[in-house]
């Protein structure tokens, strides 16, 4: 007998085989988490893996063309493998809640694909689990949509991290004021998203931008606690989008208060995102031992539009395989994830083993048959 081609037990690069125990661990917070989203009146959508181009061209603004997966289907369209779920979920509640006026409450879990195989280490293929809070155009949405993800994060059974909360208006507003031309303010967006402040400190030198114009930017680069803190970034000369933006967090931050979750927020108003779909808040979940953020999302009161229906929404997503990476590089237990009882059973007693195994798993035991 040939051996087997040793190539084809390995996976493309950026793919990987889960299983055993990884496995268990995976689907324990994934339970966990789909139950606590339950709770909150969400319900369950499921959106196709494989989508028409259109729903993630640049128009929209979410994942860069380079890093999607297109192939074409049999009559010569355009598809890709889903990149990311929001554009997904908002052109589904277009298609069967246009004319819905109420807040319509979505949850979604499943796989992401993203072309980033020149980022040492980046998986292709994700986990993603989320909620998506569409007809909802308050505050007290934004409120909803952290508490939950806090909430969510706390019942997988993580205890020490933090939701940094920005506004891209703040930045939109300042660009507006100081009369920052598009391609400048792309470039500011991506400087600032990777926390390279030098770099975008230079990008304002090299156009000209006066040094209280820097000053608004830079100064944004401070994370803070308290509306307090906040306040202080309010000038009477300040552009009033950028001015709103900051009065909106201070208003999330007195609703975080009443759910008993503040100690988990910190605002930063230089936090943006790749996405360029995103209007208003914005946030990011950090902890250590995940390599990246385990969860991310913000308001995106445009998206909808591009597919037909006007309306606010708001959404977050947790990448679970960084979630349950930080789970075990914490040594945070996320459940009975390994006892198991075996029975072995020989030709003279398999019929009382049989009853004794399944008296065990309908006692809730994981329960192996061996003989």
């Amino acid at each position: 007998m040939e051996s087997l081609n040793n190539d084809l037990l390995h996976t493309p690069d950026g793919m990987r085989d889960t299983y055993g125990i990884e496995m268990t661990r995976k689907q324990t917070v994934v339970g966990k988490i789909r139950e606590r989203i339950r709770l909150y009146g969400y319900e369950q959508i499921q959106t196709p893996t494989l989508e028409f181009y259109d729903v993630f061209n640049s128009e929209v603004g979410t994942t860069p063309v380079r890093e999607l997966y297109k192939l074409l289907d049999n009559d010569g369209n355009l598809l890709v493998l889903r990149p990311d779920f929001t554009p997904s979920v908002a052109r589904c509640a277009v298609k069967y809640f246009s004319e819905e006026k109420a807040p319509i409450r979505f949850t979604y879990e499943g796989s992401v694909f993203g072309n980033a195989r020149g980022l040492q280490g980046k998986l292709c293929e994700m986990t993603q689990m989320g909620v998506e809070l569409i007809n909802a155009p308050s505050v007290y949405a934004d409120a909803e949509i952290l508490a939950l993800l806090i909430d969510a994060l706390l019942q997988a059974g993580l205890t020490q991290f933090q939701i940094s909360v920005g506004n891209v208006d703040y930045f939109k507003g300042i660009c507006q004021s100081a009369g920052v031309e598009e391609r400048t303010e792309g470039e500011l967006r991506d400087a600032l998203s990777g926390k390279n402040y030098y770099a975008a400190e230079e990008i304002l030198r090299s156009r000209g931008l006066d040094r209280k114009t820097r000053d608004l930017f830079l100064k944004a680069t401070r994370f803070v606690s308290t509306r307090k803190e906040l306040s202080r970034f309010i000038t009477e000369d300040m552009h009033p989008r950028a001015r709103a933006a900051i009065e909106r967090l201070m208003e999330l931050d007195e609703v975080m208060e009443a759910y008993g979750f503040s100690q988990y927020i910190s605002y930063d108003l230089s936090l943006l995102s790749k996405y360029r779909y995103y209007t208003g808040i914005v946030f990011k979940g950090y902890t250590y031992g995940a390599g990246d953020c385990i969860a991310s999302g913000g308001r995106y009161d445009s998206l909808l539009s591009h597919y037909g229906k006007s309306a606010a929404a708001i959404g977050v997503m947790i990448q679970i395989d960084y979630l349950v990476e930080a789970l075990r590089r914490q040594n945070i237990e996320v459940g009975n994830t390994q006892d198991r009882v075996t029975v072995r059973a020989t030709q003279e007693d398999w019929a009382e083993k049989i009853r004794e195994a399944m008296r065990s798993r309908n006692e809730g035991r994981i329960t192996v048959l061996e003989g």
